[in-house]
C-alpha cells in the first residue's frame, strides 16, 4: 500500500518594507554632508559630520539592507547595502582628514560607488520609479563627490551639495509616500509602481511561487 504524499508547505512571515527606514537614513546623510559641502557648517565640523553618519545613517541602512534580503527585495537590499557601505567609508575618511582636505582614494572609491548605485537604480525602473529616482540620484551625488575629491575644486563640492539637496527632497517624498501607502493600504502619493508592483495588497516577504 502506497502512502500518499503530503504536499510540502512553505510559510513566509510578512514583514514591513525596509525602504522607508533606509531612505530616512539617506535623507539625514545627504542633507548633513550637503551642509558641509555648501559651507552651511564650518569645514572644521567634518569629523562631527562623520560621527553623525556613523551614528544615524549607517545603522539604519544596514538594517534596511538585511530586512530587504529577508523580504526578498533584491533592489532595496542591494541599494541599501551599497549606501550603508559608502556612507561608512565616507565617514571614516572624513574623520581622518584635516578641515578642507580632500582624498584621492575616497574620490576613486566614490566613482566606484556611484557606478554601483546604477545597478539597483536601473533594476528599480521595472517596479517603482520613485525609488529608482532616489537611488539614481544618490549615484550621481557620489560621482560628483568623487570628482571633487580627485580635483580638489570647490565647484564640484557645491554641485554635489546641490544634488544632495534634491536627493534629500526625493528621499523624504519616497518615505512619506511609502508610509502613507502602508497605513492607508491605497496609493496616496504616487511611487510610480509598474508591473507586479502595482498590487499593493501583497505584503513584503510574500511572493508568488515561480
Amino acid at each position: 500500500m502506497t502512502t500518499p504524499e503530503v504536499p510540502a508547505r512553505v510559510v513566509l512571515r510578512p514583514i514591513a518594507s525596509p525602504a522607508a527606514l533606509g531612505f530616512l537614513g539617506l535623507a539625514g546623510a545627504t542633507l548633513t554632508v550637503a551642509a558641509l559641502q555648501l559651507d552651511w557648517v564650518d569645514k572644521a565640523e567634518g569629523s562631527k559630520v562623520a560621527l553623525i553618519l556613523l551614528g544615524f545613517t549607517v545603522p539604519l541602512q544596514f538594517v534596511a539592507s538585511i530586512f530587504g534580503f529577508l523580504a526578498r527585495d533584491g533592489v532595496i537590499a542591494t541599494g541599501m547595502g551599497v549606501l550603508a557601505g559608502t556612507w561608512l567609508a565616507i565617514a571614516l575618511v572624513f574623520h581622518s582628514l584635516q578641515p578642507g582636505e580632500t582624498s584621492d582614494a575616497l574620490g576613486v572609491f566614490l566613482l566606484a560607488a556611484g557606478t554601483a548605485m546604477l545597478v539597483p537604480a536601473f533594476s528599480a525602473l521595472y517596479s517603482k520609479l520613485v525609488p529608482a529616482l532616489v537611488l539614481g540620484t544618490a549615484g550621481i551625488r557620489f560621482f560628483l563627490g568623487g570628482i571633487h575629491e580627485l580635483a580638489g575644486d570647490s565647484g564640484w563640492a557645491k554641485a554635489a551639495g546641490i544634488v544632495g539637496l534634491f536627493l534629500f527632497a526625493f528621499a523624504v517624498y519616497a518615505v512619506l509616500a511609502a508610509e502613507l501607502e502602508d497605513v492607508r493600504k491605497v496609493s496616496v502619493l504616487p511611487l510610480g509602481r509598474r508591473g507586479r508592483a502595482k498590487d499593493i495588497s501583497e505584503p513584503p516577504g510574500v511572493r508568488e511561487a515561480l
